[in-house]
Parts: C-alpha cells; structure tokens; sequence
C-alpha cells in the first residue's frame, strides 16, 4: 500500500495521498466550474498536466463529476491469470474496488489507454451508484454502454467496448498512483469532470483552486456580457484597463446574490 513517502531528492514537503475529507463548500465550488477553467487556474499554480486525454462523457448530459480518487490499475491480461472464473473471488481487485470505492469518491481506472476490452460494464457500474459513489472513470472502455448512459452517475471512458476485461486486462491493485488519460493520478486527488472532459486536482491544492476557479468563473462571466455587447478583448481579457476594472467591480456587486459560493474580499 502506498504511503505517500517519496524518493531521497524529491519534495517531501507536500501530501500526495490525502485521505483527510474535502470540505463541502469546495466540493459545490468544483461542482459550478468548468473544466476550461479549472486547468488554466492549474496552470497558473504550476500543473500542466490536469487534463485526462481521450475520456469522454458516456452522457454528456448526465451528472457532474467531483469526487476524491479512489484508484485501481489494470496490467495486461495473461491467458493463464485470467480465466472467468477469477471473479469467483472475493480479492480479486476489480470486485474489491466495486464494493470498497467509498461513498462521494470516485473510482478512477488505469487501463493504459486500451479501450480494446471493457474496464468494467453496467453492473458493476451500477453497484458503485448504489453505493453512493459520485463517478467512474477510466482511460479504457466500458461495455454496456448504452445502459451505463441511463444510470444516474458519472461515468467518463474511451470508448464502447464490449469484449470482457479479461482478454485485455488483468487487475492488480488499488490505491496506489495511476496513470489515466495520460495523467498521474494519486488516492484522494480530487477528479472534476463535465462535458468537455475530467481533470484531475491535486489534493493539496484543491481548496485554494477551487476559490480561484470559481472567482474566474465570475470574472468570465461578466466578460461574456461584455463581449455581446460589442466590447473589444484589449484591456477587458485579460483585466488590464482601469475603466473596465471598475465596471467589473460595480457588476460584482449588482450580482453578488448569483454567486453564493464567492470567498469575502
């Protein structure tokens, strides 16, 4: 089990598993951002890499993605590993995520960007919504598909892919750091998705992005109205005229009440 210590030489002064519970008004601010945004405030605070390539929405109209990593990762399948019979039983890693993935955390899934056989299906897909789970995601494929875009969770993959996980993966362990989508992924991180895509946040510095994301969001908003109303992008994106800085002021204040999540200032 990971421990979260790191080699001699690198930064020891930062907590890559996080187990400690995200404060709720951070989950409702990561709920009300967009991913667009999420990774520019990332990147301002130094994180290029937040952006999980090729893991599309099931439904792009179904429910938002946020929740805390819990993680499991898939290593090539062997035909003498992998027979039906493995999921007989009880520690076999997948079931053991299924049923352990706690509630409002979100199982993420490296299966080294192979959507040739299916990370999961709908059963088990429903299992983690009955249990409470906010999210799926994987780097892979799901089967069943099309009754996975009903349910009433987030679940984020590759593409359809019906062919049973056995023929392509055989899962090894939970709770370490992963890879999904091109992008590592540690316990307790926390993952943000909508319909463009998922990011991943670090833990460390989840709270402090997600008060900056949801000021940008404000910010951008305003700046929308700006834009239909003929303005021009020189000094309005970004914020660098001083008359346009005092009509966003003057607006924040007309509309704080829409903002309800917005850190005093």
């Amino acid at each position: 089990m990971y421990t979260g210590r790191e080699p001699t030489g690198l930064r020891t002064d930062v907590t890559v598993n996080d187990s400690s519970p995200l404060h709720p008004l951070t989950l409702d601010r990561l709920r009300a951002v967009s991913s667009a945004t999420l990774t520019t405030v990332l990147f301002k605070k130094g994180f290029r890499n937040t952006f999980l390539q090729n893991v599309h929405p099931v439904n792009p109209k179904g429910p938002r993605l946020v929740g805390p990593a819990y993680t499991l990762r898939y290593i090539p399948a062997r035909e003498d590993t992998d027979p039906l019979n493995v999921f007989e039983s009880r520690e076999h890693p997948q079931r053991v995520a299924v049923e352990q993935c706690p509630a409002g955390h979100v199982l993420v899934m490296d299966s080294r960007n192979d959507p040739l056989a299916a990370s999961a299906g709908n059963l088990l897909v429903t299992r983690l919504m009955k249990r409470g789970c906010a999210g799926v995601v994987t780097d892979g494929g799901f089967r069943d598909s099309p009754e996975i875009e009903r349910l009433d969770i987030a679940a984020y993959h590759q593409r359809p892919s019906a062919p049973t996980n056995l023929i392509r993966h055989h899962a090894i362990d939970l709770q370490l750091p992963i890879a999904c989508g091109g992008v590592a992924v540690y316990p307790g991180d926390v993952m943000v998705g909508d319909a463009e895509g998922v990011v991943c946040v670090p833990r460390h510095v989840a709270d402090a992005v997600a008060v900056e994301a949801y000021a940008q969001t404000l910010y951008e908003d305003w700046v929308e109205t700006r834009i239909f109303d003929g303005a021009g992008l020189f000094g309005l994106y970004p914020l660098t005229d001083s008359r346009q800085a005092e009509a966003f002021a003057a607006w924040k204040r007309e509309n704080a009440s829409k903002y309800p999540l917005l850190e005093p200032s």
